[in-house]
């Protein structure tokens, strides 16, 4: 099944691309897409055709924040329908718990993982994708995007402890320090927002219950409403946790609220095994590791699930054909020392 995304995600681009100097629309047609498609905002594209046409205009206009410029200028009425309904919930942590609910009216391949720790908390999100082509650009679109949600429910002056990305950091960080008016973290070992959690609970000034409920009410009608994806499901689920070591096969039941068997019987209807699953997530995210000179091999290993880097080692050779060193030799990618 490919990662598909809501047109929505590419609102505003056009505008960002041509004040930038590009020709949106040449763009458009180098990654199969184009301006009819993206004007509905609810029209589905694959998720590899919008990582790739944000990646190419960054490129293209040498603009590693493309991405950022457009979270920017984003507002919640732009998720659509379902904006109604986050901008009455009563607090922060109802909103997010709506975005989980009715993710897949959203966006399909994006997965969001609310992790507590204490008294601070991980919005961790990550894009689910069919490709390893880098996701820097689409990252930050929904890092940015996820911020600017927060803010309009608990006030401009909210801000996080932290915002945090797994790539390293462009040559200039103004706009970064613009948008979000806190510490921004590189070369982390996950993508998304610390705050406290406090922050979830407080409550939201403009909710208004009955709104709310008439939103609830409006959601449930549309089409799709209540479709669920298991295995869309896990793969977002496996995403979030195989960094955390997190990844077997009983938590991702647990995280998805049902037993292991229920789990195994509805991977086997869509003809797709765990184990499966456990692979795709782990050739998708190395690459995206091995790209960044910060990460050591060991560290990589581990964020994968090897406990013993020789597994990871034999584990890469057989699905890229050469040892992780030899790959990053080949590709230029320099490790920190």
């Amino acid at each position: 099944m490919t990662p598909m995304v809501r047109a929505a995600a590419l609102t505003n681009y056009i505008e960002v691309a041509e004040h930038l100097g590009l020709n949106p629309q040449q763009l458009l047609r180098q990654v199969g897409l184009s301006k009819t498609l993206i004007d509905n905002p609810e029209q589905r594209l694959p998720t590899s055709a919008v990582a790739a046409l944000l990646e190419e205009s960054a490129r293209a206009a040498n603009c590693p924040t493309f991405g950022l410029r457009m979270a920017e200028s984003r507002q919640l009425s732009d998720f659509g329908v379902i904006s109604l309904l986050l901008s009455h919930q009563p607090t922060l942590r109802d909103a997010l718990d709506i975005i989980v609910q009715y993710r897949h009216l959203l966006n399909e391949s994006l997965a969001l993982y609310v992790d507590e720790v204490g008294k601070t908390v991980i919005l961790r999100e990550e894009i689910i994708s069919d490709t390893s082509a880098p996701m820097r650009q689409g990252m930050e679109l929904a890092i940015g995007v996820l911020f600017r949600m927060c803010s309009a429910l608990l006030g401009s002056n909210w801000r996080p402890l932290s915002v945090n990305f797994s790539h390293d950091a462009a040559p200039e960080l103004h706009l970064h320090r613009r948008v979000f008016g806190c510490k921004v973290e590189f070369g982390s070992e996950f993508n998304g927002i610390v705050c406290q959690v406090a922050d979830l609970d407080k409550p939201n000034p403009l909710a208004d219950p009955a709104m709310a409920r008439h939103a609830q009410r409006l959601v449930e009608t549309l089409p799709g409403a209540a479709r669920q994806s298991t295995l869309n499901d896990v793969r977002k689920a496996i995403y979030l946790l195989l960094p955390m070591g997190r990844s077997t096969i009983e938590q991702i039941a647990q995280s998805l609220g049902m037993n292991v068997r229920t789990l195994q019987r509805r991977l086997e209807d869509s003809e797709m095994t765990f184990s499966d699953l456990i692979n795709e997530a782990r050739r998708d995210l190395v690459l995206r590791y091995m790209e960044n000179p910060r990460y050591s091999l060991s560290r990589i290993a581990d964020l994968l699930g090897y406990s013993v880097p020789s597994s990871f080692t034999r584990w890469f050779t057989t699905q890229f054909g050469m040892a992780p060193a030899a790959w990053r030799r080949e590709h230029q990618v320099k490790p920190e020392e």
